[in-house]
């Protein structure tokens, strides 16, 4: 039973568990093909929820945010927020999708605790919008280039969601928390076109990048406001795509990567080792970094679905001709819609000569994005490139080597702009700039020009003074000016390094390779 496994076993609630790695596959793992596709609840930003006036805000107090429809009191009806319709269509054109002029409404049925209707209104079968596209770019760790991917949109959903169970162990209780029933969701269900944890994990920071500009989603997952299930098979090249597992409620953009990887690689190593894939529902434990079997799948569930009889046909105006107040009108919800990720990539690319990557980095982080626009309306005569590079390339890096997040960085845009403004006139180098910003992280109160007296950060730009480091350094590397004499051209660079290190890095270095040249021809 044990030889699915990669030799590493545990205990979780007195259950073996076989552990897998997420990385690294095994040999024979480049024969198989790994098919994920991606289904994502993204909760409207809206007031109330979807048919009732209860508040939304996931601050309120337990039991609080609740209606009579939403307890299912006998006699209550729907009334269909108008706002999450808008919100629905406005996310169905950014995503290319195509709005149908009649939706209707169903009844999934299934039992939960936290269902009080023990059904849950939705719209299965037939949609708001369906055939959907988003082309977005890929980053992949670790790898110096992005590539783009292309992933279709089969539908864009209205549904109602369910209340949350709370399980009390110590009291084995559970207790059922009703502010969330009827929480207004968008689902938005994606066809099988991506392969790897990455490319999920660039698709929702694409999708939360385009919800966050349109405003139909605060993408708090840390809230529930958005959530992913994703369904992973593997199959070799030519043969039909294997048997998928379901990761359900993945918490995090980085757990979305790590969660498909892992089980990509679950699989390879259970297919390799003479294994079958169990058709299961699966969640995905970030503590220990693994999927964990909830419950198998191959008996199909029966939803009963039927027509909600409590809610007409949902008609909304496609050209925009009927002006209408009950009516939807889809042309003016289009003209609402502002520049989109992938519009403001390509205007940093063309007003700024920004690279792609680049480009990527600025939008994929607003902040940085902010910082850019805010340095260069500031230093207007600055090079873009000077700026993007250093935000990307240095900031960036600072934030991550503290393992915190951009916003949360200390360093201003006031800082920023005077450090840009010192290294673009070469009152500083790019050393000087990284200490910078190090020391302004750790007192942000002191200004860019203390520092640079306090700890004598200026560059050193005289000739005479660049003259007498560079004889000391000839005079060092005796052995180095020999070869490089004899026309071995990779000796001047550690001459010139030397150099750099007696300066203590504050040397300008198109200064002394010119002074270096000269004094080595003598």
């Amino acid at each position: 039973m044990f030889k699915n496994c990669l030799n590493k076993f545990s205990f979780l609630d007195n259950k073996l568990i076989c552990h897998y790695s997420t990385t690294k596959q095994n040999a024979s793992s480049t024969k198989w093909k790994s098919v994920v596709g991606l289904e994502v609840h993204a909760q409207i930003l809206s007031n109330s929820k979807l048919f009732s006036g209860s508040s939304t805000l996931f601050t309120e107090p337990l039991n609080s945010a609740v209606s009579a429809f939403d307890a299912s009191i006998p006699g209550t009806l729907p009334v269909l927020n108008r706002r999450c319709v808008e919100a629905g269509i406005k996310t169905a054109l950014a995503l290319n999708c195509r709005v149908n002029p009649v939706s209707m409404f169903d009844r999934k049925h299934y039992f939960y605790a936290d269902l009080p209707t023990g059904y849950q209104i939705t719209q299965q079968r037939s949609a708001l919008a369906n055939k959907g596209e988003i082309n977005f770019p890929v980053i992949v760790p670790g790898k110096s280039k992005s590539y783009r991917k292309t992933v279709r949109l089969h539908q864009l959903q209205l549904e109602q969601d369910s209340g949350k169970t709370l399980h009390d162990d110590s009291l084995k209780r559970s207790l059922v928390d009703l502010n969330r029933a009827g929480v207004p969701l968008m689902e938005l269900v994606f066809e099988p076109d991506l392969e790897t944890g990455e490319e999920a994990a660039s698709l929702i920071k694409e999708l939360i990048l385009i919800f966050k500009t349109l405003g139909t989603c605060s993408c708090k997952m840390e809230e529930g406001a958005l959530r992913v299930d994703a369904n992973i098979s593997i199959h070799k090249d030519g043969t039909p795509n294997g048997v998928r597992t379901e990761v359900k409620n993945i918490g995090s953009v980085r757990s979305i990567a790590q969660a498909i990887s892992y089980e990509v690689n679950r699989q390879i190593e259970i297919k390799n080792n003479g294994g079958e894939i169990s058709n299961e529902t699966r969640s995905w434990d970030a503590e220990s970094k693994r999927t964990v079997a909830m419950r198998d799948k191959e008996v199909l569930q029966d939803y009963r679905f039927m027509p909600e009889p409590n809610l007409p046909p949902l008609r909304v105006d496609l050209k925009g001709d009927l002006n209408r107040a009950d009516i939807v009108s889809v042309p003016k919800i289009k003209e609402e819609i502002p520049d989109l990720p992938e519009a403001i990539r390509q205007n940093l690319m063309d007003k700024f000569n920004l690279g792609q990557d680049p480009a990527i980095f600025l939008v994929n982080e607003t902040v940085l994005l902010d910082l850019f626009k805010n340095i260069l309306q500031a230093l207007p005569e600055i090079p873009t490139k000077l700026v993007a590079n250093f935000l990307i390339n240095d900031l960036l890096t600072l934030c991550n080597k503290s393992n915190m997040d951009v916003e949360d960085c200390k360093v201003t845009s006031e800082h920023l702009t005077d450090i840009l403004k010192n290294l673009h006139e070469e009152e500083i180098n790019l050393n000087s700039a990284r200490i910078l910003i190090e020391e302004l992280q750790e007192n942000p109160k002191l200004t860019v020009s203390d520092l640079i007296a306090e700890k004598n950060l200026k560059q050193i730009s005289d000739p005479d003074e660049i003259e007498k480091i560079c004889l000391l350094a000839i005079e060092k590397n005796p052995k180095a000016v020999e070869s490089y004499k004899a026309g071995k051209g990779k000796a001047f660079f550690a001459i010139v390094g030397d150099v750099a290190k007696m300066s203590q890095q504050k040397a300008k270095m198109s200064i002394v390779v010119k002074k270096l040249e000269e004094l080595l021809k003598k």
